[in-house]
C-alpha cells in the first residue's frame, strides 16, 4: 500500500499528509485538550507542525481525517508497522492511534475513522493483531477503542512520555483478526 492510498467511509476521506496541511493541523493541534492527553506536546505554530507533518504524520498507512466534501484535515489516524524497543510488535501487527479536533468531538468520526483503518489493516495489510492504547483518564479514546472491538490486554503502570517528560498508566489493547471477523 503506497503513502497515496485514500481510504474512504460513508461520511470521511482518510488520506496522506500534505505539507499545505500545516494551518489546518495548527488549528487543532494548538489546543491543550488535543495531544497532551494522547502524549504529544501542544503544537507551538504553523512551522512545528509541518514539521511534525514531514517527521512522523508523512509516514507511510497515517492518514488526515477529512469530513466528505472538504479536503481539510480534522484529525489523523495511523497503523504504525514497525516496533520499537519501548513498543515492540510481532510480526503481523500493528498499532493504531488517532486524535480529533476539539470540534468534533463526540460526532462518532473517531470511531469510523478507526474501523476502516482496523478493516484495511486487516483486509489490506494482511494483520493479524492490532494494538491501540490510552492513558488512564481518557475515556474518549477508551470509548472508541471499545466501538471498534478492542478488549483489553495488558496494562502498563509506568509508561514514560519523553516528549511531556512524565510517566501515566496506559492501557494496551488488543483486537486479533479471528476477533474482527466476529464483529
Amino acid at each position: 500500500m503506497g503513502k497515496d492510498m485514500v481510504l474512504e467511509t460513508d461520511r470521511l476521506i482518510l488520506r496522506g499528509w500534505r505539507d499545505d496541511d500545516a494551518p489546518s493541523l495548527f488549528e487543532y493541534a494548538k489546543d491543550e485538550r488535543v495531544g497532551p492527553v494522547a502524549g504529544w506536546a501542544v503544537h507551538r505554530d504553523v512551522a512545528y507542525s509541518r514539521a511534525v507533518i514531514r517527521t512522523i504524520l508523512g509516514r507511510e498507512e497515517t492518514y488526515a481525517i477529512c469530513l466528505k466534501g472538504s479536503d481539510t484535515p480534522i484529525g489523523s489516524i495511523g497503523l504504525v508497522l514497525k516496533g520499537s524497543p519501548e513498543r515492540p510488535l510481532g510480526a503481523g501487527e500493528a498499532e493504531l492511534g488517532y486524535w480529533l479536533g476539539v470540534p468534533f468531538w463526540g460526532r462518532g468520526f473517531a470511531t469510523e475513522a478507526g474501523k476502516e483503518l482496523v478493516r484495511h489493516g486487516f483486509t489490506d495489510l494482511k494483520l493479524k493483531g492490532i494494538y491501540c492504547c490510552y492513558f488512564e483518564g481518557n475515556l474518549r479514546s477508551k470509548n472508541v477503542q471499545q466501538k471498534c472491538g478492542f478488549k483489553p490486554h495488558h496494562v502498563n503502570p509506568k509508561c514514560h512520555i519523553p516528549m511531556l517528560k512524565e510517566t501515566r498508566v496506559e492501557y494496551i489493547n488488543y483486537l486479533t483478526f479471528e476477533e474482527w471477523k466476529g464483529l
